[in-house]
């Protein structure tokens, strides 16, 4: 209990410097500024789809998606985060509303939301992809072959583009890690 309740001072430290981080050097934000991007983030956040299911169990989904994977040769995508993370449900929220995207997910991909989170780390399954989440944040993507073997991680921050996603750049990640179709 001790421990959860300081990852979670410690989770929101972070997302306080992230926010005023952000600033730019010419000019510094008012307090008033700064709460109100914290309260537009906040609603954001209560708007967007929550994708992540801290009960889940994990490693049975995930070889459940493997298995579909190789029945429909597709790849496994899996975006590691939780619903705590803004750019994780801008991500999904991303992919959903753009056709294009969407489509080409579910042409070429099993997804999954795995989840990491102060109710439910998932530790064993991270660590058995590195814990990837540790090196580059959240989200963070893990893509899977048709057999589950492990091909790529990807750092979602090279993906970003202003307050969202570059459309150009996932398009991009999709294509190189869809499976090669015959």
């Amino acid at each position: 209990m001790k421990r959860s309740i300081i990852k979670l001072f410690l989770l929101g430290g972070l997302l306080t410097f992230s926010v005023t981080s952000a600033q730019t050097k010419e000019s510094s934000l008012t307090k008033e500024q700064i709460e109100a991007k914290k309260k537009a983030a906040a609603e954001e956040k209560a708007r967007l789809p929550k994708p992540y299911h801290p009960e889940a169990n994990a490693e049975s989904d995930i070889q459940n998606a493997i298995k579909l994977a190789k029945e429909e040769h597709k790849n496994v995508l899996i975006q590691a985060g939780g619903n705590w993370c803004i750019w994780c449900l801008r991500f999904n929220n991303f992919v959903q509303q753009t056709e294009e995207l969407k489509f080409t997910v579910n042409d070429n991909f099993i997804y999954y939301h795995l989840n990491w989170s102060p109710e439910n780390k998932n530790e064993k399954i991270f660590a058995s992809y590195g814990n990837p989440g540790e090196k580059f944040g959240y989200p963070v993507f893990i893509v899977l072959d048709e057999d589950g073997k492990q091909i790529h991680v990807q750092d979602s921050s090279v993906l970003e583009e202003g307050s969202g996603y570059s459309l150009a750049k996932v398009k991009e990640f999709f294509k190189t890690w869809s499976p090669k179709k015959y």
